[in-house]
């Protein structure tokens, strides 16, 4: 008997280790997860535009397959590989999350360069195509898991610069809880964005109010608009975090030139105005400093991955 409640009493002891174990994940979860709320913010305006015309009945399987997507990236690709390169190849973290930045600012540059001159590439109007709706799905659900790659990338490497965990399975799990809730967070956002103009239809029949109807008027109205908005903001967003990865990444590894000037022309520009909106233009400012070299580097790369690149690509998968 002894023996037992002795047995007992450790089993109590493990549990209690295990539930403060819990407690300190979830705590150094939600302090890794706020220091990625810019990067978060931009894969929820990034993800809207990748079911814009599609059929109402396919946008939420196709935030669903992103989603999952998403989920696969964070938790089977990016978290073995942040953990062995934070352990054991620090030195490389950085390099990639610049080719990963470079890619984003490709990415929207591409898009700009499409609207600037929409007969530019014969390639993606043919993969444009409406008249296969499928090929057209299958394309852009892959654009958008290779984008939410590069974006989640960032989020984990962020995450996993802020977690404070002793060991290495505290960092895996912390890192589960931050990759899981932030795919939650963003996805769950998005479904409720681009069905908010069915809400508004729904309202607009159904609701027992005029006040109900008018609303539901509104947001069916309001939408198109909503939806293109969101579309630009995330075209922006892909050079503002791909241009800031690449300044950051060239201050790291001792190019700092740009990094410095950037940060001196904000703060000047943040001193111009009055104290209390200093810091908002200040980091406006930078932004769009970013962002715009984030474009003039995407530019460069454009002619460099249709003409070098994605001509090698295709010459390797047809031998």
């Amino acid at each position: 008997m002894s023996g037992l409640l002795a047995l007992l009493d450790d089993v109590a002891g493990i549990a209690k280790v295990a539930a403060a174990s819990v407690d300190d994940v979830v705590a150094a979860a939600g302090k890794a997860g706020a220091k990625t709320a810019g990067v978060i913010i931009d894969d929820a305006a990034v993800t809207p535009k990748y079911v814009q015309g599609f059929a109402p009945a396919r946008e939420l399987p196709i935030i669903w397959r992103i989603a999952r997507g998403s989920v696969f990236n964070k938790i089977v690709l990016l978290l073995p590989v942040a953990l062995l390169l934070a352990n054991f190849a620090p030195w490389l973290i950085t390099p990639l999350l610049m080719l990963g930045g470079s890619y984003l600012c490709f990415e929207g540059a591409e898009k700009i360069f499409h609207v600037l001159f929409p007969h530019g590439s014969h390639a993606i109007e043919k993969d444009m195509d409406v008249r296969d709706p499928g090929h057209l799905e299958e394309q852009k659900v892959k654009g958008a898991i290779k984008t939410d790659f590069i974006l989640s990338a960032e989020i984990m490497t962020i995450a996993l610069a802020a977690i404070e965990a002793p060991n290495l399975w505290m960092q895996a799990a912390t890192l589960a809880v931050v990759g899981i809730g932030v795919t939650v967070a963003v996805y769950g956002s998005v479904a409720l964005i681009v069905k908010m103009d069915d809400v508004g239809l729904y309202l607009a029949q159904n609701a027992p109010t005029p006040i109900g109807r008018g609303l539901g008027r509104g947001l069916v109205k309001a939408m198109p608009g909503v939806m293109k908005t969101l579309s630009i903001v995330g075209t922006a967003a892909m050079l503002w975090v791909g241009g800031s990865i690449i300044i950051h990444g060239l201050e790291v590894l001792g190019f700092g030139w740009l990094g410095h000037h950037i940060y001196d022309w904000a703060n000047a520009i943040g001193h111009s105005v009055s104290e209390q909106w200093a810091g908002a233009v200040k980091w406006m400012s930078k932004a769009t400093m970013d962002g715009v070299f984030g474009l003039a580097w995407g530019l460069v790369l454009i002619p460099v991955a249709t003409r070098i690149i994605s001509p090698l690509l295709n010459k390797k998968a047809k031998h």
